[in-house]
Order: structure tokens, then sequence, then C-alpha cells
């Protein structure tokens, strides 16, 4: 961070400047950040790339039929059999469906089941690619309302991709007020925890809402006009991770300038030398959390390639809010805002003595045998990876708490033997559409669900997969369907439907995880090596995130199957819990990697090590516990994988920042000293004495 910036940010008039320019950014940025909530794409086939087969399929079912029309499944049930009465009820329950809001088409049913226990009534919904899944909870409150009236003892449910895409939405509903307040306020208490202030925990959060602001309204210009897709997930995400990582940088900063502001009487001066010193290692490491995002843009699925650029483009505005803003309102306020606590001029600092000096020196007699001893431990830790079901989620797997569509999946698997409500699409040439109809009859002993739809040269099939659509079974079918209809010589046969879209996000999650995992190891191993110009601590580093990773998602397997009685686990778990623990772990060892480098152009690796560990030991556990808290927050949302994603990544983070930091790194930086910077100048240099005259370069001045 050059001087003349720093000069610049925290300047005696200039530091004036940059609150403007932040101020004049939100009033005219402000009101589309909260249009950003209405331009998600929460569509499943948006989510897939244009070359998967459900896509193709998809794409040409305009020509048949409403594609974007889905049906709602009306259940009812009655243990002891449906009476006439019952389906009396259920004839006048069909003719109102018709006149709900957005229903169209044909409303099908009542339809009875084998055992004469339950009848099931298909409502068609058209749903606006847009904005039609955030209002499809008030329809489904309609449609349901006109069903269980006047029920007489029916159990009446809604299900079919209506009712679970109701159910999903209704679980996002208000996502952008509750996650922001969630999340706001775990940070804020942990703010005044660690500064022990009541006034100081403002400024890191003001700035993080300024960043949060300008990142969405940002991301919503892209969504409307560069076709940039924005879904649920990615818009839940960028929220903690904005917060959590701006929060991350701002404790780094705080206490730089607070250990520059006891050695200097200004603090315009004080604050130049702290974003001078800390400002690199704040760059850098979001610098490499960028770049590890946008890894995700390898991704083949959509969701994922955009959520690289979204969360991103949040690291960066965090990043510009803790290196610009956040120094100029602090030099503004003054000292007093640490009140009780001053950094007064001349007074000691405590890290010097305090709790993480102690457990360097308690290190640093045995090493090797603190290193390899966490290392058996987490070693331990990674074997609940045998417990990890990363093979999706079923319907009644999805929520964490019963849903109707839930319950109404239940009722007709029960009760039915096919899910019609929800059919595999075929789309052949018309010449050879008897003969793929045979073919599925013959091997693969389905029935059509409906009559040929034929349009010109190409005719759409339908068939109905046994079961719940989203389950192993059903995309094993798919599966066998797709091999029967690619089997019939000069049909040109596409499979889509609900069921075949799960298949194939499946199919492309895995293929992602084998290309984004070792993607972005490179990235952050160039991006560590460059930093720390040397070979042998970035591929330590790496090995340690590595393990931290592992430990994480094995006792994470071992908690949803044993504690929480989760099902399984989203395909997509893996993946996204490696980005965020590789980005936001390397966060931390450029944090102490930093600061230890520094401290050893004067005094040795060893006694750098310590003198690193005990200045940055209590800001990156208070970082660490922060960015915990805000993934944590994501575990109020009632969706298994939001749940997962949050736990994970919350039980990494707390792990990285206490054990792997700063026991295990600090083990490995005790035990092998200074050839862990090899070949950088460092490396050849003596641990213990003054090492500033065998260096090619001028020494920093020493930093306390």
């Amino acid at each position: 961070m050059s001087r003349p910036y720093a000069h610049f940010v925290c300047g005696r008039r200039t530091k004036w400047i940059v609150l403007a320019i932040w101020i004049v950014a939100l009033a005219v940025l402000g009101p589309l950040a909260g249009k950003l909530a209405d331009a998600q794409d929460n569509q499943a086939s948006s989510w897939l790339p244009a070359s998967a087969e459900s896509t193709k399929a998809f794409n040409q079912l305009g020509g048949f039929i409403d594609r974007d029309s889905f049906q709602g499944i009306v259940v009812y049930e009655r243990p002891g059999g449906i009476t006439a009465a019952d389906t009396a009820k259920a004839q006048a329950d069909a003719a109102a469906f018709a006149k709900v809001k957005n229903v169209s088409g044909k409303v099908l049913g009542p339809v009875p089941s084998p055992d004469k226990k339950a009848l099931q009534t298909l409502v068609p919904v058209h749903i606006d690619p847009k904005t039609g899944w955030n209002d499809l909870p008030d329809v489904a409150d309609d449609i349901r309302g006109q069903a269980t009236k006047g029920a007489g003892g029916l159990n009446v449910h809604l299900g079919g991709p209506v009712g679970l895409g109701a159910d999903q939405a209704e679980a996002f509903s208000g996502l952008d007020t509750n996650l922001l307040f969630a999340t706001l306020l775990v940070v804020i208490v942990i703010l005044l925890l660690t500064y022990r202030s009541p006034t100081l925990w403002i400024l890191p959060i003001l700035c993080a809402a300024f960043a949060l602001t300008t990142a969405q309204a940002f991301i919503y210009l892209l969504a409307e006009h560069a076709g940039l897709t924005v879904n649920g997930q990615s818009y839940g995400i960028l929220t903690v991770l904005v917060i959590g990582a701006g929060t991350d940088y701002a404790l780094l900063l705080v206490a730089r300038y607070r250990e520059e502001l006891r050695k200097h009487e200004d603090r315009h001066e004080a604050m130049e030398l702290a974003m001078h010193r800390s400002g690199p290692a704040i760059f850098a490491s979001g610098s490499t959390v960028v770049l590890g995002m946008l890894c995700l843009m390898a991704a083949e699925m959509n969701s994922t390639k955009s959520l690289g650029p979204v969360l991103a483009i949040g690291v960066v505005f965090s990043l510009l809010a803790m290196l610009t803003l956040l120094p100029a309102l602090l030099v503004i306020v003054g000292r007093w805002i640490f009140w009780p606590r001053r950094p007064s001029f001349g007074s000691v600092e405590p890290t010097e003595s305090g709790f993480w000096a102690k457990v360097g020196h308690w290190i640093k007699p045995n090493p090797r045998r603190v290193w390899v001893g966490t290392a058996v431990i987490l070693g331990i830790c990674a074997i609940g990876l045998v417990k990890l079901d990363a093979n999706g989620l079923t319907t009644e797997e999805t929520f964490i708490k019963q849903q109707d569509s839930v319950s109404a999946a239940k009722v007709l698997d029960a009760h039915y033997a096919t899910n019609a409500g929800d059919p595999v699409y075929v789309v052949v040439n018309s010449d050879k559409a008897a003969e793929v109809t045979n073919a599925l009859k013959s091997k693969a002993s389905l029935d059509p669900a409906g009559p040929p739809v034929v349009k010109g040269a190409r005719t759409l099939l339908q068939t109905a997969v046994p079961g719940d659509p989203y389950s192993p079974q059903a995309f094993d079918k798919v599966e066998q369907i797709r091999q029967v209809v690619h089997g019939v010589s000069g049909a040109d046969a596409l499979v889509g439907g609900s069921s075949a879209t799960t298949l194939d996000i499946h199919h492309a999650n895995s293929r992602d995880n084998k290309v984004i995992i070792p993607l972005t190891l490179i990235v952050v191993m160039i991006i560590l090596g460059l930093l720390l110009r040397a070979i042998v601590a970035p591929v330590l580093l790496i090995a340690t995130v590595v393990l931290s990773f592992a430990a994480a998602m094995g006792l994470s397997a071992l908690v949803f199957h044993y504690i929480f009685g989760f099902g399984g686990t989203d395909q997509s778990l893996p993946l996204f819990v490696f980005v965020f623990l590789v980005a936001l772990g390397i966060d931390y060892n450029i944090f102490l990697m930093s600061r230890v480098r520094e401290e050893s152009r004067q005094h040795g690796t060893r006694r750098g090590s310590i003198i690193g560990l005990s200045a940055t030991g209590a800001v990156i556990t208070s970082a660490g516990l922060v960015l915990a808290a805000t993934f944590a927050v994501l575990g109020t949302l009632p969706m298994v994988a939001f749940a997962e994603i949050g736990f994970a990544v919350a039980l990494g983070v707390l792990l990285d920042t206490i054990v792997v930091r700063a026991i295990l790194v600090t083990a490995l930086n005790l035990d092998i000293g200074n050839r862990i910077w090899w070949p950088g100048s460092l490396s050849k240099v003596p641990d213990e004495a003054p090492v500033a005259e065998h260096l090619d370069v001028e020494p920093a001045p020493a930093a306390g």
C-alpha cells in the first residue's frame, strides 16, 4: 500500500473527499440495491448450461406446451377410504381451481388411487421465468385454501412442482431483510465482545453496510443489462460474505491502527503507517478471495458459474470500503471512538504479553511434536468423510421441517404407482415416435402419460417415473429412458423434465468438483508464492488448508448424519465449502505470514513467528469468529442445503483460525525456521540473530 495512497485516504482534508464520494455513491446506487431481490432467477432449468440434454429438451418444449406452466398436484387422502362426498368436493374444487390467478390450461381430475384411499387433481400454473417464482406462494395459498375449505376430515396437501416451488419460495421470503438483520446482529455482538467498546463497532458495520448496498446495486445492473444470473443461493451467500469478509478486513486494519496510535501522537500519521503496513496484507487477502471466487466461472453449472462473479464483486466492494471509507472515518472521529480503552500515545502494546504470546512460547520448545500431533488429530477428524453422502437431496430431505409439498409427495408415493404430475418429456422425430413408444414399453416398462403431441417433424411423448421425481430411483429411471430412446436410430431423442433436469445438475456438479477444486488450489498457490516470495511456505500453507477442509467436512458429515439427522447433502456442498475455506483460510494465512515475514526481517524467522502470532492471534481469532458466525446465520433458513453450507463453513473457519493458523502453522514455522522462505532471501539468514544486514532490501521498521 503506497504511502501517497494511504496519505490521501486519511489526509487532513482529503479524508472528507473520501467520505463525500461514498455518500454520493450510496445516494445514487442505494435505490438499485433494493431491486436485486426481484431480479433473481430460481428456475432449475436456467441453472444448467445450454449443452445439457434437459436444457435442449426444455428449449424445444415451447413448440408443444406452455413450458412455463408447471403442475400443482392437490392430494386428498382419507385412510378409511374416499367417500362419494369426498369425490364431489374434489370435483367442485377442480372447477374452482380454474378461476385462480395464474392457473392456465385444463385442470385434470380428480383421479382416484388404485386403493381408493386418495384423489389427485392436476392444476397447471403459469410461472413467469423472472417474477413468477416469487409470486408462487400466493398462488399456492389460493389453491390450498380452496382445497382445504370444507374438507370434512380429508387430509389435503399441495405438491408437485408448484407445491415444492412455493415452499422453497416461502423459505427464501424475507431473505433480503431477515438474513441481513440476523447477520448484522451476530457481528455486532462479536465486535462488542472483541473491542469492549460501545462505539467502535459502529464504524465497521457502517462500512460493511455501504459495501453491501453498492455491491448489490452493481450486481443488479449486471443482472439486468449483462445477463448475470442471480438466484436465492448467490443472493444469500453474498450478504454473509460481504459482511463477514468486510468485518474481517476492518478488524485487521483497526488492530494495526491501534498499535500505531500507541507509537504516534498524530492519528493521521498512525493511520498512514497502519495502512502502509497492514494494507498490502488486506489487499492481497481480498484479492485472493476474489480470484478464488472467480475460479467458479470455470463451472459447467450456470448457477455456480454466476456465483463466482457475484461473490467476487461483493468482496471487491468490501475491500474498497475497508481500505478507503473506514480509515477516513477512523481519523475523522479520533481516538475517542475506542472508549473506554483508548490507545494513548506511549502506552504498552498488550499483545506482546497476551494469550497468543504464551501459546507461541508453549509451542517453541517442541514444535515438531506439536505440529505432528495437531495434524494427526485433524486427520482423525477427516475420517468422518466416509459418512458424507453428497448424492443430492430428495423432496423429503430438502427442508429442515416438514412442508406441505413433502407431505403431498409421501401421500402420492403411498397411493400411486407413478407421479403423473411431474412427467418425463421425450422429444423425438415424428417418424420415429411409434418406435420410441414401443421401446419405452418393452425395454423400460413405461406407458405413455398422455397422447403424443405432433408438431411437424417433431413429436412430444410423455411418461411418468415411479415415486419421488427427485429421488435416486427416479434418476436411475431417467438414465434407463435415455439409454432406450437414444438407442432408436434416427429418433434424435431428447429427454427432459424435472427429474432429467435434476439429474443433469448432478452430472454438472460432479464435473465441476473435479475441475474447480484443483484450479482453485493452483491459483491460490501461485498467489501465495508471489506474495511470500517462496516455494516451501506456499506448499505447506496449502497443505494445512486442505487438511483443515478435510477435517471440517469429516466432522460436518458426522454431525449431519448422527445429530441433525439429515438424509444426505447437496452435491454442490463439497465444492462450495472447499472454495470458501481455501479462499478464506488463505486469508488468515496471509494475515499471519505477512506479519511473520515482516518481523523475520528484523528478528529472524523463529522469533518473528512468535511475534507475528502474538500480534495477530487475537485479531485472527476475532475475524474467524465473525466469519463463522455470519455463515452460521445461513442455518436460520429452513433449507437443508443452506444449513449444511453454513455449518460446514463456520466449523471450518473456526478450525482454521483457532487450530490450524495459530498452532499448526506456527509450529511448522518454528520447526522449519528460515528454510520455510526458500528460495527467497530470508532463507539465507540466521533464525535468531538480527538479519537486516544479510538482505538485499532495506529493512522495515520494527512493528512492536
